[in-house]
């Protein structure tokens, strides 16, 4: 079968070459090029440091235990005489009483008849509970020391043999309680003077030796050895020359911390523990008269006293709680390991000696010398034989403090 051809219309032919001329004009001809895009430029990156490790906070220091005993465990309880300990016990309630953890007790105390042997035992063992007391390191013993009151010859003027200085307390002796602006530095204390307008450590006993507070002397006494030994003691009376008798109360400290000078001497080699006793001590300075000034600048720390009356020469100097302190009754302690003011049990023995001496004591002092948990000073009293019991008094001991039982 034939087809017959058939051309298209001129008009037509004309938009059908009009086409193919424009689509070959778009194929020969090359679009221009975008603009290439910027290349984005590194942002420099901070090196990352290593991050230092949070450094673990400190161990809190470990405490002094209390470990619930019985009076059972109280070595020599039952024979001791608790009534000699109830006037100590009384003048402590006066303080502590004030407590709201004593305050129930002290108040029954008040009813007790203090001569009824029985009767101070019961309420003792009623009302309060023994407590073993175990130092931070775990030890059980600790060193039992002993002072006393003791009496020098003085003078109110620099005259004669009179010619070594008891100071009052400077008036440029700053004493700045801490606790003002650290609350968890109750109790501490630092002391200095100011320089300018910083203050800067007081002076110490060889720069006081040296200068001699000019204008701030209270009494003069005659034996450099004993004022020394009074600064040790806290307290004592002087026998004027007018026949007056006063007592000489501490009254504050230059700030520096207290050193042995019998454990000087042992370090020395000029002593052996055995004869670091104050006899002992006494005895080397006599022996070494040169050396005493060089001797007791060893130890930086220095006493200043205030003159009181004595009114009642059998009432003993205050101690730290601020109640008089009573002989063999009352002991000195370290009031931030132990509170200050409560009843104590101690098993130790007598001076130099296998002897127990076991017996209820108040912790109513403290004293430069006496840090540690497990560490009393043993007040023996006034008098020579007080003088010799504390010189040769260096003991091990145990000690249980007596605290309220909880009410049920």
């Amino acid at each position: 079968m034939s087809f017959a051809r058939r051309s298209l219309p001129r008009s037509s032919r004309f938009l059908v070459l009009g086409g193919l001329l424009a689509a070959l004009l778009a194929g020969c001809v090359t679009p221009p090029k975008p603009a290439p895009a910027p290349v984005p430029q590194p942002v420099p990156q901070p090196v990352p440091q290593p991050v230092p490790p949070t450094p673990a906070p400190p161990a809190p220091p470990a405490r002094t235990a209390f470990v619930p005993a019985s009076f059972a465990d109280l070595p020599g309880w039952q024979r001791d005489d608790v009534r000699a300990a109830w006037p100590a016990f009384q003048s402590s309630c006066a303080v502590i009483g004030k407590r709201a953890e004593w305050k129930e007790v002290c108040g029954i105390a008040r009813t007790v008849n203090g001569d009824d042997e029985r009767a101070v035992r019961l309420f003792l063992e009623t009302f309060l509970q023994p407590h073993r007391v175990i130092a931070p390191d775990g030890a059980d013993t600790g060193l039992v020391t002993g002072y006393y009151e003791p009496l020098l010859r003085g003078s109110r003027k620099q005259v004669g043999p009179y010619q070594t200085p008891l100071h009052k307390v400077p008036d440029d002796l700053l004493t700045i309680d801490l606790a003002t602006v650290y609350p968890d530095l109750k109790g501490k204390r630092v002391r200095g003077r100011l320089q300018g307008r910083k203050v800067v450590p007081y002076a110490t006993r060889e720069e006081i030796a040296r200068t001699e507070l000019k204008g701030r002397e209270l009494l003069w006494v005659d034996d450099p050895v004993e004022a020394f030994f009074l600064e040790v003691q806290g307290s004592g009376r002087v026998q004027l020359d007018t026949g007056e008798t006063v007592r000489v109360a501490y009254a504050d400290q230059n700030g520096h911390p207290y050193k042995s000078i019998g454990k000087w001497l042992i370090e020395q080699g000029e002593l052996t523990p055995e004869q670091a006793s104050a006899q002992g001590i006494k005895a080397w300075i006599a022996g070494h008269p040169t050396r005493r000034q060089e001797l007791f600048n060893t130890n930086p720390s220095y006493v200043f006293f205030r003159e009181e009356k004595l009114p009642d020469p059998s009432v003993g100097p205050k101690g730290s709680l601020g109640m008089a302190l009573t002989p063999q009754r009352s002991v000195a302690i370290d009031a931030s390991q132990m509170p200050l003011g409560v009843p104590l049990y101690l098993a130790t023995t007598q001076p130099a000696s296998d002897i127990p001496l076991q017996r209820l004591v108040m912790a109513q002092d403290t004293g430069g010398a006496i840090k540690g948990a497990i560490r009393v000073d043993f007040f023996f009293g006034f008098g020579t034989e007080a003088a010799e019991n504390a010189g040769r008094m260096k003991q091990s001991g145990q000690v249980w403090v007596l605290l309220p039982r909880p009410t049920r």
